[in-house]
């Protein structure tokens, strides 16, 4: 004897199935609101090495990155990590960290455009990152 289910009926495992897998992917997202500031790749703002960053990369204007403060990294957002910044498009890589001093800050990479960097100034915003599993 076979049982026919009706496509609404069928689906159902499908469906149960992606939004398991939708909620274990967002369970995994971490989240931390932050005061956000900008600079550039400048020698008044960094060093004699302007786009050399703390880890050793090399940055140039147009790069979506981000500088953090060192406590940030201790709650995994190390070097290389994918950051979404809300209000912001598109993601932003980790960078370049911060002095000792700070803490629960990040800094977006401006390039050379240091009008643009006072524009912004000082927000707070909230982050959102993949925790590692």
């Amino acid at each position: 004897m076979r049982i026919r289910l009706s496509p609404r009926l069928a689906a159902l495992p499908a469906l149960v199935l992606v939004l398991n897998l939708a909620g274990c992917a967002h369970a995994r997202e971490r989240s931390l609101v932050v005061t956000a500031t900008a600079y550039n790749s400048v020698v008044e703002q960094t060093n004699a090495n302007p786009t050399l960053t703390a880890w050793g990369d090399r940055l140039r204007p147009g790069m979506k990155v981000i500088a953090v403060s060192r406590d940030l990294i201790a709650m995994g957002l190390t070097h290389g990590r994918r950051v979404r910044i809300d209000g912001l498009p598109g993601e932003y890589v980790v960078r370049d960290k911060m002095a000792k001093r700070w803490t629960k800050k990040i800094d977006l990479y401006m390039g050379e455009d240091v009008k643009a960097a006072r524009k912004w100034g000082r927000r707070t915003v909230t982050i959102r990152w993949a925790q590692d599993d």
